[in-house]
């Protein structure tokens, strides 16, 4: 297996790979259960449940109670 994919990313190279902000990826945690891990003080991922979870449809647009839509 690649290092890449097994190894622990911070949130910064989770943002890299999948090309969005930090705001973002915090966002996604909060809001769209991301898949992440709490080491200490600090979020961690894994490369493969990111991309589960991606192609899922975690990251899709969902409806706020108004009816509103909103995305990543």
């Amino acid at each position: 297996m690649d290092e890449i994919e097994d190894r622990w990313l911070s949130v910064e190279e989770i943002c890299r790979h999948l090309g969005v902000s930090n705001d973002t990826v915090y966002r996604w945690i909060d809001k769209h259960s991301m898949p992440a891990h709490r080491m200490g003080r600090f979020w961690k991922f894994k490369k493969i449940e990111v991309d589960e979870w991606v192609k899922s449809g975690g990251a899709s647009e969902v409806a706020d109670k108004s009816g509103r839509h909103y995305g990543a």
